[in-house]
């Protein structure tokens, strides 16, 4: 059991981090409840830290990259499309965008997410 989590603590960083950076951009965008904004990534990351980056697809890492960050905005953007919401391509990229954009800082200052 303790291994199984400790597997899981890179996961669990990346996702936390993931939704301090991006719950803030979508409750403002669509003047959502943090339930909503949170369940958006939530259906997305663990497809693209499990699946996407996982040890079966052998691709390279931009390749894995750009697909991932492809699938997340867009799968994100029909989420809040599904829900009424407008904008949704914009303000996915925008959270998405923001999310990769200070984790890749984030990991080049601190080591983590």
């Amino acid at each position: 059991m303790t291994s199984a989590l400790f597997a899981l603590g890179p996961w669990l960083r990346a996702f936390a981090f993931t939704q301090l950076v991006e719950v803030p951009i979508y409750r403002r965008a669509f003047a959502c409840s943090t339930l909503e904004a949170f369940t958006a990534s939530a259906l997305t990351h663990p497809v693209v830290w499990f699946g996407l980056f996982g040890p079966y697809w052998h691709a390279s890492y931009l390749t894995k990259s750009v697909t991932a960050e492809c699938f997340a905005w867009l799968v994100e953007a029909a989420y809040f499309s599904a829900r009424g919401r407008k904008r949704t391509l914009l303000w996915s990229f925008v959270a998405n965008g923001a999310s990769v954009g200070l984790g890749l800082l984030s990991r080049a200052l601190f080591g983590v997410p």
